[in-house]
């Protein structure tokens, strides 16, 4: 069995994240931490092995606490939404999602996003259902694995969300996560609105 792997955003968007808010001394020692003092000196330029972006967050929280951890993943998790809307979804979408009625726009979407889960899931069960709200789920996320915290750690996955649904669905979209595997849930889910 191939070890599973992840996508490079979940590492490059950190280090970006991590250097603006903290500073390059505090990214040295928190990516020194995870093992991965290379890939803040090379970014990555594929698919990384999913224990790596395991190890970055649990540096993050060992060092620089949970809540400073939650801000520096939303951060990453708005410029990997941003990198993709630039790079990776096709430009016929950018230009037609946000001119359908949110409801398509959604689905589309969530399509597109389940085709291509193994590129940020990792070996996480990725779910999703088209609803009011629109529902996403991670069993198994890479983000929170091994965490045990009273409340939600992946900010880097639901703002990722929060960014492509705001840009594609609906600019009044509000994203949140409902539960999170850290603080004893099946999943990992976030809800979608707008």
């Amino acid at each position: 069995m191939s070890e599973a792997r992840i996508g490079p955003n979940a590492i490059i968007r950190v280090a970006e994240a991590l250097t603006q808010m903290r500073g390059r001394a505090v990214a040295a020692d928190v990516f020194a931490a995870a093992g991965l003092s290379d890939a803040l000196r090379e970014p990555p330029q594929g698919m990384v092995p999913e224990v790596q972006v395991v190890r970055l967050h649990a540096a993050l929280r060992g060092l620089l606490g949970v809540p400073t951890a939650r801000a520096i993943g939303a951060e990453a998790g708005r410029r990997t939404a941003h990198y993709l809307l630039g790079h990776r979804v096709p430009r016929p979408l950018v230009l037609l999602l946000p001119r359908l009625p949110a409801w398509l726009s959604a689905r589309v979407l969530l399509s597109a996003i389940s085709r291509h889960s193994w590129t940020f899931a990792g070996s996480a069960a990725f779910s999703a259902r088209v609803a009011r709200p629109v529902e996403v789920g991670l069993a198994g996320c890479a983000i929170c694995r091994g965490a045990h915290e009273p409340g939600p750690l992946c900010d880097y996955y639901g703002e990722t969300l929060a960014g492509l649904f705001r840009a594609l669905v609906s600019r009044d979209c509000q994203a949140a996560q409902v539960s999170c595997a850290a603080a004893g849930a099946s999943a990992c889910r976030f809800e979608l609105a707008w």
